[in-house]
């Protein structure tokens, strides 16, 4: 995760870099968008599958870990991409995240929960609190930019 969030960071530097041309725009007082709103859906679909990539490779990253360190895991992601898709059954999304099915990906890299990974877990998920849930809820998708809601556009 260190590494996705390496080069996030390293693309926000070139992004805001010193003459550098952004491809995001400030906070739009009115609209209240912050930058990750605005970024374009090339942007944004590339540092995702980027980090799909690199979840796919970081197998030694249980989900469980993943849930008690950021309160979200790869079936959560999957979740999310189906929900913004619409057509997409969890089953298939999940198939997309793990790159197999995730019947297959559970046998071969998922092991049982210890007593310590979940109560990490029940905390996390605490942190992850109705105003975080409602923040999210609300951001799609009708805060997102008019590419995003309306490919092609």
């Amino acid at each position: 995760m260190a590494f996705v969030i390496a080069v996030i960071l390293g693309h926000l530097w070139r992004l805001y870099a010193p003459g550098s041309s952004p491809k995001c725009k400030p906070i739009n007082p009115e609209t209240k968008m912050d930058d990750l709103d605005m970024l374009d859906d090339a942007t944004a679909a590339k540092a995702f599958r980027r980090l799909v990539r690199h979840l796919r490779h970081r197998k030694d990253a249980e989900n469980i870990d993943l849930m008690g360190l950021a309160g979200f895991c790869r079936n959560c992601l999957a979740d999310w991409v189906a929900e913004a898709d619409g057509r997409l059954s969890k089953e298939e999304a999940r198939r997309i995240i793990y790159g197999m099915p995730f019947s297959e990906w559970k046998a071969k890299h998922q092991g049982d929960a210890t007593s310590e990974q979940l109560a990490r877990m029940e905390e996390s998920l605490r942190r992850n609190d109705e105003a975080l849930d409602n923040a999210l809820a609300d951001s799609f998708p009708a805060s997102d930019p008019p590419s995003m809601t309306a490919p092609n556009r």
